[in-house]
């Protein structure tokens, strides 16, 4: 960080910050997470106050930068990841841009999914994977984590996402671990067609017709791309439910997450398929069903 702001002048801006989030219906806490990914403040820090008296905070940009940032959040409705170039995400602080899905926090469950299902089966956790639709490289890392014999393969039809994702995965050292190819869900992958254990993917599955519907956050700023699933919502999902069982080994994981009230939807895709075996349905912790889970025939 190459800039310092004083306690007393950044206290004050906070103030004036966190009014204007509450006055557009913002949660003021959005403040304190804005400074302390722009500054080198915590959270307890902020929560007691004791910056105040400080002289000297390092930030990433000067008070006026840091406010011009904060502006184009409630002009714009851009998400603050999207501001401080940062999201969270597990244990992983993940970098992001407008070219990536920002990764949410029911995602997670997903990969407690996986690793729940590895410990009951441990030679699934060898192999290849794939994280179709890897976007930020959330699911890829979060694989690579929790099955460290297997060999992570993550594909993306978007350049500019497959650079933010090597960079994540550089960044945590999974560099080695995951292979990134770009191109349409399957195609790249040809060369290990039937010799996949795993398939996850969080796919687009919102109706074309309720993208205008979303957040401003999301509608006027997130890509389209990883959001349009079609007339219904399943257009991705029906083309991973009938191809996956070229790619996936006999016994193979089959899992994506879904939106509210798809789950039924997507189990009776499965079943009607006829080559998969012990679909399941998970919820996240709202209770919704989030998730679809099966396995190759």
């Amino acid at each position: 960080m190459d800039f310092e702001v004083s306690g007393p002048a950044l206290a004050q801006w906070r103030s004036t910050a966190q009014k204007s989030a509450i006055a557009l219906g913002l949660n003021a806490r959005e403040v304190d997470w804005f400074i302390q990914r722009c500054t080198e403040l915590d959270k307890l820090s902020l929560h007691l106050g004791t910056f105040r008296q400080r002289e000297r905070i390092a930030s990433a940009g000067s008070l006026a930068a840091l406010n011009k940032l904060w502006q184009r959040r409630l002009v714009e409705s851009c998400p603050l990841q999207y501001l401080v170039g940062v999201a969270p995400w597990r244990h992983f602080v993940l970098k992001v841009s407008p070219s990536v899905l920002i990764p949410r926090p029911e995602t997670e469950l997903l990969i407690d999914l996986i690793w729940e299902q590895i410990n009951d089966a441990p030679e699934l956790g060898k192999g290849n994977w794939v994280d179709l639709g890897t976007g930020s490289g959330a699911i890829a890392l979060g694989l690579a984590e929790v099955l460290p014999e297997a060999q992570i393969h993550a594909v993306d039809q978007s350049a500019e996402a497959l650079e933010i994702a090597r960079s994540n995965a550089q960044k945590y050292n999974y560099g080695d671990r995951i292979q990134f190819y770009q191109g349409s869900w399957w195609q790249p992958l040809e060369k290990i067609q039937g010799k996949i254990q795993g398939m996850i993917s969080n796919p687009p599955y919102i109706p074309s017709s309720d993208l205008a519907t979303l957040p401003p956050e999301v509608y006027r700023h997130e890509p389209h791309l990883a959001l349009d699933g079609g007339d219904d919502g399943l257009d991705a999902i029906r083309y991973l439910i009938n191809t996956a069982t070229d790619y996936l080994q006999s016994g193979g994981i089959w899992a994506i997450e879904v939106m509210v009230g798809q789950a039924p939807l997507v189990k009776n895709l499965l079943e009607q398929q006829g080559n998969y075996k012990n679909i399941q349905i998970y919820q996240d912790l709202a209770g919704i069903e989030r998730f679809v889970l099966a396995f190759r025939a």
